[in-house]
């Protein structure tokens, strides 16, 4: 059965850590007859990625750990472009479903997660941002190869936590305004799918007398154009199925049909486009603190100190049960935030677009520091998985953002000192 066939109802239930048993379906946006479950997407977890994601993740170089087949396979299932609109082979499904699925992904490996979490958040947001011609394209090809993703070229080595903010200061990588278009010259890094995507959205700096709030455009980026080449294919310590890389440009010429939105005008898209990028990486990150506590349960299940299975002590039994508090209150944070991204209406502030990956990550890096104690010896040894599981949770500390670049960020939203955003609030919002 494939998700993308409307008229086959797939009618599992949702696992049970999402506490209400329903389907799926309950959450489209998209109406139609079909039900597709998370049941659905953890049996693709549990039969394609879980068997070759410790293999994949100890291969010698970064290129070899891509998840190239696995994308291939969740393509067949029609997950990689399950948020595109009918139009374009997909299901318009909304943030919270989306957040969901992206959660499952994770369990079985966070790699594969952020490789179709950013793919199928950049669709989205190509669908809504590109106009027709562009779109027409972009994301007809995109949707009939198996094989591509979606990259978003902004991080740079001297600018990172500045955009987040934004601090006053150009991005360096620029564009000199030419007949017919653009040409740009200097260097992305760390971009998410940099070495493996079909088409990237590409912000720059088209007015190097201005901060980068002011100054910078969106281009929409092809792969293969003349003077973009991929440099360095970043060696993680985690998250190893997904690739990290720098995007180089050389006197890379850009039509003037290829600018995204108005020039200028790049932040404005961010902010009118991403409102639910970050609840996206916290669900990511979820994932991993499910896989870990999962470990965790089934380790003290079965080991026996002080004569008794550990679970048997109260204090582990106890740490168990903070550490499901924990994946719980983030989970239902994140959730709030994904949907109220979508109805807007209903009460959406923009903390929720800065800290539920920030109380993810905290969370499930506790998580994964209690899960190696309550192994002991075992939980640092590789075959028992803890310790690869443990790499993938560090990097969420500052992955998609600092922690403590996001906490400043909220608090400026809070306290009406974000004087740099586009976005003013006059006085403190209410936490609920």
């Amino acid at each position: 059965m494939c998700i993308r066939d409307r008229s086959t109802v797939i009618d599992f239930e949702i696992p049970k850590r999402y506490g209400l048993r329903q389907t799926i379906a309950d959450t489209l946006a998209a109406p139609f007859s079909g039900k597709i479950t998370l049941e659905y997407v953890k049996k693709f977890v549990d039969d394609v990625v879980k068997p070759v994601s410790v293999d994949l993740d100890g291969m010698g170089t970064p290129e070899e750990r891509y998840c190239g087949d696995i994308v291939k396979e969740a393509d067949k299932l029609g997950l990689r472009t399950m948020t595109l609109s009918e139009k374009y082979g997909g299901l318009s499904l909304d943030s919270l479903t989306t957040a969901m699925v992206v959660e499952e992904l994770a369990v079985g490996d966070v790699g594969v997660s952020v490789v179709m979490a950013q793919t199928m958040k950049l669709a989205t947001i190509m669908e809504k941002a590109l106009n027709e011609e562009q779109a027409e394209r972009t994301l007809i090809p995109y949707s009939k190869d198996p094989e591509a993703v979606l990259a978003i070229g902004i991080t740079e080595p001297d600018n990172a936590s500045n955009y987040f903010l934004p601090y006053p200061t150009p991005f360096r990588t620029s564009a000199e305004k030419v007949d017919g278009g653009y040409v740009i010259n200097g260097m992305k890094h760390f971009i998410s799918n940099g070495n493996r995507a079909s088409y990237y959205l590409l912000f720059v700096q088209t007015d190097k007398g201005k901060p980068m709030l002011e100054g910078t455009t969106c281009f929409l980026l092809e792969r293969g154009r003349e003077g973009f080449t991929i440099g360095r294919v970043h060696d993680k310590l985690g998250e190893n199925l997904a690739n990290n890389a720098e995007l180089i440009f050389q006197d890379c010429f850009i039509p003037d049909e290829n600018i995204v939105g108005e020039v200028g005008k790049g932040f404005q898209l961010l902010q009118k486009f991403f409102p639910s990028s970050n609840s996206f990486a916290a669900s990511s990150c979820l994932g991993v603190g499910v896989a870990l506590y999962e470990k965790a349960e089934q380790w003290a299940k079965i080991r026996v100190q002080g004569g008794k299975p550990l679970i048997e002590h109260d204090g582990i039994r106890a740490q168990l049960g903070e550490m499901r508090m924990l994946l719980d209150a983030a989970r239902s944070y994140t959730h709030r935030a994904c949907y109220l991204a979508d109805n807007q209406e209903q009460g959406w502030d923009w903390t929720l677009g800065a800290l539920p990956k920030a109380m993810a990550s905290q969370a499930v890096w506790k998580i994964a520091t209690w899960t190696m104690e309550i192994h002991g010896g075992h939980g640092y040894m590789k075959e028992f998985g803890v310790s690869k599981l443990l790499r993938d949770a560090a990097g969420w500390l500052h992955s998609d953002g600092v922690n403590r670049t996001l906490f400043l960020k909220a608090s400026n939203y809070m306290y009406g000192l974000d004087h740099l955003s586009l976005i003013h609030i006059s006085e403190p919002t209410r936490p609920y």
